[in-house]
């Protein structure tokens, strides 16, 4: 047998590959989820609109419950322009539109929506304002993904999450919906972004062993813990201003990230800088407590540069993204898994912002059903090296689609009010379908696409995801129009989601695909219905996920 070759893997296990370096680089991924959870959901926290009555001076000095005993006499309580109050009996105004309310604050938090009072006809200008952080989004997915290919993870990391946090405080000084929207999309220019590098930094440093552990651990404990605690902050604040500077300010602190962790040395070798590689590599080994000869460095400088230049004389183009649509069967996977990554978002994102009018305080709703972050990534810790990242990610769509279906039943034929703790249960059971299904997407994602176009392909599919996601606000406000619309479209996006998942090879235990024809040639003899799980044949010495960079 032959000496193994000294590549990444090789050297990384001999640095350590799971240690104090890891368990930092971990710890700031967790900081990072914290800043990407009350980043990417200040959209719904600043936006939650309390239960207001267009403003009667009779009406300004009584008790809300005679306030909404007056208005539920009328066709549409929120907005209706009275012309009197007689004995309690609302007298409606014939001509006229609302243009001033009396709301019923929770604990004095006053949202954008309440503060700028888009309610009513300008209910849409909250959708606007949304869907703007939206296109950011895609903006500024391709562009810093395309950064972080240029100039580097680590500052690309830096840059992106500092614009985000910049979005978020600029829009702190919006008093009107131009100037609202414009700082929304910047802010939306990050999102994503910052979390994703850090996941590929992560994903990159571990162990193939540990990863599914390590990854999900972090995401569902810290994510988890921005989300329960960020409308507590809100109402804590009392104002959607003061929430948005306990989101944004925070981030600062990236700034001492080179100082903690260094650069991804995977990038770096293949930017061909190994002197930096190497140096990344001594600083892992020296945090882990290793001893690593000066020949390991030396046969592993020699290894990366001799396959350099024997890929450069089997290939003469390089690898890109676009280079994923070239060949048929890379192209349609491809294809579908961009497709799959839009029905995902934008379930994710409708069923963890539709918290309004289910009978319970949406900040109380929200905060609450936030928990199963961390239930669902123990599922997918638990289950996914069992059934397989196919398996996975089928099982919990179908069953996504179920629960979210039967939510859409009892929204149309039962009252929220009375049955309140029913709709929250069937509401978290509905984010944890689509939590368990996103996590899990993330991993198969970065799985499937070849090493060399990882940063730009992850970029790619998130803009598709997130293009799809800014139509959340306007499924949502569908629920003006019917109340279940919102949780019928998204039963029908999920189950199709899970149908498209039949079409996708499966990555567990497979050696990954680094170039664009090992993509093309990746589980090429698996069939539709392949599932590890159900695999008689199974090789039980089959090793865990190794990906050869």
């Amino acid at each position: 047998m032959g000496t193994p070759p000294m590549d990444f893997d090789a050297v990384l296990e001999k640095c350590g590959n799971f240690g104090r370096f890891q368990f930092l680089i971990m710890l700031l991924f967790g900081f990072t989820n914290i800043l990407s959870s009350m980043h990417y959901f200040a959209q719904t926290i600043i936006s939650f609109t309390p239960d207001h009555w267009c403003y009667h001076e009779k009406l300004a000095n009584v008790s809300f419950a005679e306030i909404r005993a007056v208005y539920a006499q009328t066709n549409s309580p929120h907005c209706t322009l009275l012309d009197d109050v007689i004995d309690g009996k609302p007298i409606v105004a014939e001509v006229g539109q609302c243009r001033k309310w009396i709301y019923e604050y929770e604990m004095g938090y006053q949202s954008v929506t309440s503060d700028l009072d888009w309610v009513c006809e300008d209910v849409i200008k909250s959708a606007v304002g949304q869907s703007l952080f939206f296109v950011g989004s895609c903006i500024g997915t391709v562009f810093f993904g395309m950064l972080a290919d240029k100039i580097g993870r680590l500052p690309a990391l830096i840059l992106t999450t500092l614009t985000g946090a910049s979005g978020d405080f600029l829009t702190t000084f919006a008093n009107n919906l131009p100037l609202f929207a414009l700082f929304r999309f910047l802010s939306g220019l990050s999102t994503d972004t910052f979390f994703y590098l850090m996941y590929i930094m992560v994903f990159e440093y571990l162990s193939p062993q540990k990863r599914t552990l390590g990854l999900h651990m972090i995401t569902g404990t810290f994510y988890c813990l921005g989300l329960v605690f960020a409308p507590w902050f809100a109402l804590w604040s009392g104002s959607w201003r003061y929430y948005l500077y306990i989101a944004s300010v925070p981030a600062v602190i990236v700034i001492t990230y080179p100082f903690l962790i260094c650069e991804s040395a995977q990038w770096l070798i293949a930017t061909q800088r190994y002197d930096r590689a190497i140096k990344c590599l001594k600083r892992v080994a020296k945090l882990n407590g290793r001893e690593v000869s000066e020949e390991v460095f030396d046969e592993f400088k020699t290894y990366h540069e001799n396959k350099i230049n024997e890929e450069r004389k089997l290939r003469k183009r390089t690898d890109t993204f676009w280079g994923m649509f070239r060949t048929p069967r890379l192209r349609k996977v491809t294809i579908i898994m961009i497709i799959k990554c839009m029905f995902i978002s934008l379930a994710l994102d409708v069923i963890s912002r539709n918290m309004e009018g289910m009978g319970t305080s949406p900040f109380i709703l929200f905060s609450a059903t936030s928990i199963v972050y961390i239930v669902g990534c123990l599922t997918i810790i638990l289950l996914q090296n069992r059934i397989g990242r196919k398996g996975m990610a089928f099982s919990t769509l179908s069953v996504s689609g179920i629960i979210i279906a039967t939510n859409a039943f009892m929204i149309a034929f039962l009252d929220t009010e009375q049955n309140a703790t029913l709709f929250a249960i069937m509401v978290g059971l509905s984010r944890l379908g689509v939590v368990a299904s996103y996590e899990a997407e993330a991993q198969y994602i970065s799985e499937f696409i070849p090493t060399t176009v990882r940063g730009r392909g992850m970029a790619n599919v998130h803009v598709a995801g997130f293009a799809a996601a800014a139509l959340n606000s306007y499924v949502i406000y569908l629920g003006y129009f019917y109340k279940p619309l919102p949780s019928i479209c998204m039963s029908v996006i999920v189950f199709m989601g899970a149908l498209l998942c039949l079409a996708l090879p499966e990555t567990m235990n497979q050696k990954l695909p680094q170039t664009l024809k090992d993509g093309e040639e990746f589980a090429r003899h698996q069939r539709w219905y392949y599932f590890p799980c159900f695999d008689k044949k199974k090789d039980t010495k089959t090793p865990e996920i190794t990906d050869r960079f």
